[in-house]
């Protein structure tokens, strides 16, 4: 068989097809998702497209799912590339799910994946402008996110569920915590030669947002997108266009950045006219 760099592409949503369609190009894709159709059908859109793709079920909330995914990866050549797009909204899950997923699943994903990627390599992980809405915690708070054993993370105090008021303040802790995971796993990325950045988009247009559009909070991301510099919510391959500055030679010197991309929205939440 022949050897290939291989991208590992956690959640087959549009704008992990997206980074993947951008960069992954010449190199074996592996696809884990929750739901296997979803990666199937990701597999089908992007094999039809001239990629390599192969489909896996994977559970990000899952150290063995994890490591199953790698293996799998391992079997084709190098891993070069991560794209870490899986996850859920406030929406959808409950407190525990999303810690559980959001949080300790992307902090496991980066310490797993960073412990084989090869010379050269570059990681990208999907966060959320959700991380900066939230009021600063103290400098001991982030370094806990930051540097806790996996294992332990979800057993810290500001964690537990007395300290969470809800499913959109979980959601905000996970994507502190990946911010902060981040930088401290870009120093070890770094000792590999390979490099880990992460990306805060704000508003994308998929399936699922163009549901919440219509739902219940739909009056409220009309204001968000009124009141902010682009006017509009963003798309995946605008996503998709920072990923490939962050991941290939452009970039060369960027990492353990978190990069918000949010049409000017958190700008205008902390200093609009209110």
């Amino acid at each position: 068989m022949e050897k290939k760099n291989v991208m590992l592409l956690a959640g087959a949503g549009q704008i992990g097809m997206a980074l993947a369609r951008r960069m992954g190009y010449g190199m074996k894709i592996i696809v884990g998702d929750i739901q296997l159709k979803n990666a199937q059908e990701t597999a089908r859109i992007m094999n039809n497209a001239g990629y390599d793709v192969v489909p896996v079920e994977m559970d990000l909330s899952s150290r063995e799912s994890i490591l199953s995914m790698i293996s799998e990866g391992q079997k084709y050549g190098d891993i070069k590339m991560l794209v870490n797009a899986a996850g859920v909204s406030p929406s959808q899950a409950p407190v525990e799910t999303i810690l559980k997923v959001d949080l300790y699943g992307t902090a496991v994903l980066l310490e797993e994946v960073g412990k084989v990627i090869s010379e050269g390599g570059a990681g990208v992980t999907i966060s959320s402008q959700s991380g900066f809405r939230m009021p600063a915690l103290t400098a001991k708070e982030d370094e806990l996110l930051a540097c806790t054993p996996t294992e332990g993370l979800l057993e810290l105090s500001l964690l537990q569920p007395d300290n969470i008021r809800d499913t959109l303040h979980a959601y905000q802790l996970a994507k502190r915590c990946n911010e902060k995971r981040v930088m401290a796993q870009s120093v070890v990325w770094g000792k590999r030669g390979a490099r880990l950045n992460a990306i805060a988009p704000g508003i994308i247009v998929t399936p699922l947002a163009v549901d919440e559009f219509h739902g219940p909070r739909g009056d409220f991301y009309k204001n968000m997108f009124a009141q902010c510099a682009a006017g509009r919510p963003g798309t995946a391959d605008e996503v998709a266009g920072v990923a490939e500055l962050l991941m290939d030679g452009r970039g060369a010197f960027i990492s353990g950045a978190t990069f918000l991309i949010d049409g000017g929205a958190t700008a205008s939440y902390y200093y609009g006219e209110k």
